[in-house]
Parts: structure tokens; sequence; C-alpha cells
């Protein structure tokens, strides 16, 4: 994949716009793939390999929101930039998906040359990000060594996690968050550093905060703390984050 020509997944249950959208991508020298809804575009995510996806929010079956929850659990999927391209233009509906972490949110109607610049800057963005950060950089390819920290213990080959010996079941982007603070135990990560690592942006510590807030409050409830509870994932405030082995 390249800035200049790239593998799209276009997904929307308007056919005409639909095909006006792929029109305009094939247009630029992008290959396109379509869907009709979120059930249709997981099936062609399984059956090829695709460098961005562009999905409406409200479809039948599986809607956009619930299609990106799928793309961001999946271990296979989960570096793929996400658009969200869609009617809903009240703030809060943006505000939600850019929570969520996906990479732009662009509303209709939208003229042909914002729509392709609007991919050709993520496309970019995403090749920018490899070269800086460097799969060197995810935890997964930090080493293979089993990581036990007091009551929880880590297995990065396997992608799990157990505390008190109680399997965690994680998200993608919750095992690489909960793989690097341990990486990392008992000192202060920025949430810029943190970002990088888990949604591959490079932004500032204020948009990284929002980003981290929902993953690592999900990240908490999960190892069984409650709600409201800091847990062993320690926010110090103003600075970032920081695990300590989980107490008795």
């Amino acid at each position: 994949m390249t800035g200049a020509s790239a593998t799209i997944l276009v997904v929307d249950d308007h056919a005409e716009l639909l095909e006006n959208i792929g029109l305009t991508l094939e247009g630029a020298g992008h290959r396109v793939l379509l869907a009709r809804d979120g059930a249709e575009a997981l099936e062609v995510l399984k059956s090829q390999p695709v460098d961005l996806v562009l999905a409406d929010i409200a479809m039948p079956r599986m809607n956009g929101y619930q299609l990106y929850e799928r793309v961001r659990d999946s271990l296979e999927w989960v570096e793929i930039p996400f658009v969200f391209l869609t009617a809903r233009a009240l703030d809060s509906d943006v505000r939600y998906g850019k929570e969520l972490g996906a990479d732009d949110y662009l509303t209709k109607p939208i003229q042909p040359e914002d729509l392709l610049a609007a991919v050709q800057g993520k496309l970019r963005r995403t090749e920018q990000l490899a070269q800086v950060a460097g799969r060197s950089k995810r935890p997964s390819d930090l080493g293979q060594r089993a990581l036990s920290i007091g009551r929880l213990q880590i297995d990065p080959g396997q992608h799990r996690a157990w505390i008190d010996g109680r399997p965690i079941r994680l998200s993608a982007r919750e095992f690489t968050l909960l793989e690097y603070l341990a990486r990392h135990v008992d000192k202060v990560v920025p949430p810029r550093e943190l970002v990088l690592v888990t949604h591959e942006m490079d932004t500032d510590n204020v948009e990284a905060g929002a980003l981290l807030r929902p993953l690592i409050g999900s990240l908490r409830r999960k190892m069984g703390y409650p709600a409201g509870e800091m847990s062993c994932i320690e926010n110090v405030r103003g600075v970032g984050y920081r695990l300590v082995a989980p107490g008795d």
C-alpha cells in the first residue's frame, strides 16, 4: 500500500452513494471494495487485505459503530485506518466517534475533492507513523517472555492475560495497552506515548487522554475493579498512567 494507491473498503446501505464514492476513489487510482452493512463488511475483511475503511453509521444488521468495535477488537485489523462517513453531524455523534478512536469523521454530503484529501491524508499518516514508531515499538515485538506482576500474568505470545488465575477477556487494543504498561511497571507513561502504541496516532496529550480514558475504564472493569476505582492502573494527574502490582 502507498498513499497513491490503496485498497479501500466502503460500507453504506445507500446503493447510489456507495457507487459514487467507489467511482471517485477508483478515479484516483484506488482499488475499491463495497459492502452494504457492517456484517457484509466483516466478510470482505475476512477474505482479503484492506488498507482503509470508510463506513456509514446507520445501517441494517450491523451499524458503523458496531463494525468499528469488531475491527478494533481484531489483532489482524486493529491497525486499519477507519473513517466514519455519515449524515449524522451532531456534536455528540462526532464526539462519540472520536472517543471510540476513529481516525476521522466526515459528514455527508461531501465533495469528491474533500473525500480524496481525507483519504490520502489518512493513508499518508499511517505510513508516516509506521516509519516513526516502527513495529519494533509495539509491545508484542519487545520479546515474547511471559510477564508476572503480583497477581497479574501476561503471555504476549498468546495475547492472553490472567489475574488471580482468572482469564481476562481483552480486545486487541486493551491487551496492547496492558502489556505496554506492564513492560514499564511502576513508571509513569505519558498519554501521548500510550496512544502512539495503542492507536498508532501521534497527537497531543489532551486528545490522547480523551482516547485513553474509555480504554482505561474498560480495562479496569475487566480486571475486576469497581467503577470509579483507580485499581492497579494509576492515573498520575497531568502526567500519565502507571501500572503497579495489583494489591491483595
